[in-house]
């Protein structure tokens, strides 16, 4: 066997099973020794002996990474989310529970192949941002002890930050699947509330909660995020993924920015900068930039925590509060014991606001395919926290309370890092279901601003297009009506593809403008010392490519396609016959600049 790697990027170690170059059971137990001799930041609550460990490793025998797309690939649990025979404390001690089975999105992944390594630190109940309300220590920054790792899901975002684990669930009712991501500078998934299943999660605001991913990066993200959600017919809050999909106009696309007086940095002008230049690497990437009223979604955030929403947080553990409530920390139960005095009408009060809100939040949608905030305004030392617990952490929400109030999607994203070395995190937002959409976008942008992964000093791992066979994938060049935000780009969205990169075929290709349609449809003719034509690779999984393939119409076929860089990929073509009555428009450089010129 080869030395084990010490990059955990799910790709990484699928190749290395497959060549055999270890084992599950030999990586395991080098990450246990090696968790074991890491400086011990108050990561984990409960982690797994080898011997309880090797059941897990066991039911891998006689499996592969060929039917299995998460073999032997380690993750941690947020300890308000159950893994069957190990306690659940979200955090509190006196409220610890063994159940009997796993969560339900716990399970999709041990039966993909995962292998649950423990149960990681939070804020006492999911309440808080911070990453210190807990009695099992405060969680600090992965970079600097002296600053917090922000929270709820703290040691989850550590544990991926400090290469313990490859990827890590947490929860997100506020924010806290994304703050944690922005300050240990990795990536951090907000579903569409629904997507992922929150049955044995001990609920927040249950209304509201979504189980959340952290990874070094969004191709991870996207791979968990594939085996994760599925639809859970016995969880009352669940939603099944619609079909059709999501995608953005990734060549020419509009994000939004708040207004300059809309944007709050709380007296940091490091995160300023950074947020600025994200803006424009994002311009860079084929990006508008449109300045959008976020004051709706503002006014819904306060909603959160000023209204009676905390009731929902008080009704998740009214019994237990009532007999126990010495059993809080005083920060903690002082937020959750408010929502004992809310009244029905102010629930429905806020309904109707909410749903002002939310018309008024609409009208962004119609300028914008996304909109782009820091994820934090800032990052405070852990004593500044404790000095002043409420205020800090309510700055920390400022651009992530109101996002499933307001049903919307998103992803945090590495963004650069201060003067001081802290990280700096973006978030890009949509819409309900534009989760591959995002997780693409962000990866671009992800690795246009930072090339470590985490706070392990080692290099991200390779872009999508370096890892989409490892996974299962067969790469495809589209060059019309499949683009992304066109009409047929559903056809991909709805099979589980996503977008691997924006690029051009080698100076070998003519384009043409088929009779026929609606849609109307390109031919790609290969005619050598021709001209560069603009194609996106979309990742397809192997097994959808036969139903994929019996959707495309004659003259149209797949074949290999010769991209910019040399590679060869399956791609659309055309074949001969079709030209008749076809206009060549190779002049405008592709599709979309066809049709622009068209409009």
């Amino acid at each position: 066997m080869t030395e084990l790697p010490q990059s955990l990027d799910i790709a990484t170690l699928l190749a290395g099973y497959r060549a055999g170059d270890f084992t599950p059971q030999a990586l395991i137990g080098d990450l246990l020794q090696r968790i074991g001799r890491a400086p011990q930041r108050n990561v984990w609550i409960s982690r797994l002996t080898l011997a309880q460990l090797q059941p897990y490793l066991d039911a891998l025998r006689n499996r592969s990474p060929d039917d299995l797309p998460l073999f032997g690939i380690p993750f941690a649990i947020k300890d308000n989310i159950d893994l069957a025979a190990i306690p659940t404390t979200a955090a509190c001690p006196d409220y610890a529970y063994t159940p009997d089975s796993s969560a339900f999105v716990v399970q999709c992944l041990i039966e993909a192949g995962a292998i649950p390594l423990g149960k990681t630190n939070l804020d006492q109940f999911a309440t808080g941002l911070v990453g210190t309300r807990s009695p099992y220590g405060a969680c600090p920054n992965s970079f600097d002890e002296r600053y917090i790792a922000g929270g709820s899901s703290s040691g989850s975002a550590v544990a991926v930050a400090t290469g313990q684990v490859s990827f890590a669930l947490g929860t997100d009712t506020a924010g806290s699947g994304r703050v944690p991501a922005a300050f240990n500078n990795i990536v951090g998934h907000k579903p569409t509330r629904g997507l992922l299943s929150t049955r044995g999660v001990v609920p927040a605001c249950r209304s509201l909660d979504c189980v959340s991913i952290f990874a070094t990066d969004a191709d991870d993200a996207r791979t968990v995020l594939k085996v994760a959600g599925q639809y859970d017919s016995q969880d009352a809050y669940a939603r099944p993924l619609p079909a059709g999909g999501w995608s953005f106009n990734t060549g020419r696309f509009r994000f939004g920015v708040p207004q300059a007086g809309q944007l709050a940095f709380f007296g940091n002008p490091d995160a300023q900068r950074l947020f600025e230049q994200a803006v424009k690497r994002l311009v860079q990437l084929g990006g508008e930039a449109v300045t959008i009223d976020f004051e709706p979604f503002l006014a819904a955030a306060r909603l959160l925590y000023e209204g009676p929403w905390v009731a929902e947080r008080y009704a998740a553990i009214e019994t237990f509060i009532g007999q126990r409530p010495e059993a809080l920390l005083d920060v903690t139960r002082e937020i959750i014991g408010a929502g004992d005095r809310a009244r029905a009408v102010d629930a429905f009060k806020a309904q109707y606001q909410l749903m002002e809100y939310r018309r008024l939040s609409e009208q962004c949608w119609r300028d914008v395919e996304l909109v782009m905030t820091p994820t934090a305004g800032t990052i405070y030392r852990i004593d500044e926290v404790d000095a002043d617990p409420v205020r800090l952490n309510s700055h920390l929400g400022y651009y992530t309370n109101f996002m499933n109030l307001l049903d919307c999607s998103a992803v945090a994203v590495p963004a650069g890092f201060q003067a001081d070395g802290l990280p700096f995190g973006v978030t890009l937002f949509a819409p309900a279901w534009a989760d591959a959409a995002l997780l693409a976008l962000g990866d671009r942008l992800h690795r246009d601003s930072v090339t470590v992964a985490g706070a392990t000093g080692l290099a991200l791992a390779p872009a999508g297009e370096h890892r989409a066979e490892a996974e299962g994938y067969v790469q495809v060049a589209v060059c019309g009506a499949h683009l992304a935000g066109l009409p047929l780009n559903g056809q991909l969205t709805e099979r589980g593809s996503w977008l691997v990169q924006c690029t051009h075929t080698a100076p070998n290709y003519r384009l043409f403008a088929l009779p026929g349609g609606p849609p109307q449809r390109p031919g790609l003719v290969r005619d050598l010392n021709s001209t560069s034509i603009e194609v996106e690779v979309w990742a397809l999984p192997a097994d959808q490519v036969g139903g994929f393939l019996q959707g495309i119409p004659a003259p149209l076929g797949l074949g290999k396609v010769e991209l910019a860089d040399g590679s060869w990929v399956t791609g659309f073509i055309c074949e001969p016959c079709g030209m008749d009555g076809a206009v060549d428009i190779s002049a405008f450089g592709g599709w979309r600049a066809y049709l622009a010129g068209q409009a």
